[in-house]
């Protein structure tokens, strides 16, 4: 009899190819496969949440795994982060019904995106540096837009592999942090496409340097064409932040 278990992890992504296996590749799901399969004395082969690209980290990342072994979860989590390279970090396990599925069963992903305009060596790995001010003002209206939009295809890496490019975003806005003098960006939404939520950050900036106008980002959306929007932003600025099931 197999039983299926949810894990929860964090990780920078500073040193890895994104979550997911690749030939030749240093990959977070790699490690913690590697991890599992050695705590446990069985091959374990995690399916993720969704994938995060290469450099991008996660605050909240949910796998799920099957073992013939009913598991002492507060000990397993104990032993794995002692086998787990620094930078990763599981902090819950539990077991769930074998058709609790960790990526499909997800109804809503939270990213969060970080910059700042002061340059701090301490925030390197975790935001992206701009010298120039922003317009938050236009770079709010025009994020409110997203929530009218359910076709993303300006915003999805050419040649993708997903079966459609509709998306239902339910928030996306612009927020300063004084504390530590950073600008950050939520979007919620039920599935995001791959490089899209760093896609459509790339297009916001540049209304908010006024590069474009707001009526420039809907006319972007409308082409449903990737070459019409911004360059992505760097990766090093985006985490993961939430999944909800």
């Amino acid at each position: 009899m197999l039983y299926r278990y949810f894990i929860h992890l964090s990780y920078n992504g500073t040193n890895y190819h994104g979550w997911q296996i690749q030939h030749n590749a240093h990959t977070v799901q790699a490690e913690l496969n590697r991890a599992l399969s050695l705590l446990l004395g069985h091959e374990v082969d995690t399916l993720g949440c969704g994938r995060t690209d290469t450099g991008v980290h996660a605050r909240k990342y949910v796998a799920h795994f099957h073992t013939p072994k009913i598991l002492d979860t507060t000990e397993i989590v104990l032993k794995i982060n002692k086998m787990l390279p620094h930078d990763i970090s599981v902090y819950d396990l539990h077991k769930v019904n074998l058709e609790t599925n960790a990526r499909f069963d997800a109804r809503s992903r939270t990213y969060k995106y970080f910059i700042t305009n002061v340059k701090n060596p301490f925030l390197q790995e975790f935001t992206t540096f701009i010298r120039f001010q922003l317009n938050l003002e236009a770079m709010n209206s025009a994020a409110a837009l997203l929530l009218k939009q359910t076709d993303f295809t300006s915003f999805a890496k050419l040649h993708g592999n997903a079966k459609n490019n509709d998306c239902a975003v339910t928030e996306a806005y612009w927020s300063v942090n004084e504390d530590n003098n950073t600008i950050v960006f939520t979007i919620s939404a039920n599935r995001f496409l791959r490089n899209m939520v760093r896609a459509i950050v790339g297009t916001l900036l540049d209304v908010g340097r006024a590069k474009i106008s707001i009526a420039d980002f809907k006319r972007i959306m409308e082409k449903k064409d990737r070459s019409a929007s911004s360059t992505s932003a760097p990766a090093q600025g985006l985490f993961l932040w939430n999944v909800k099931y």
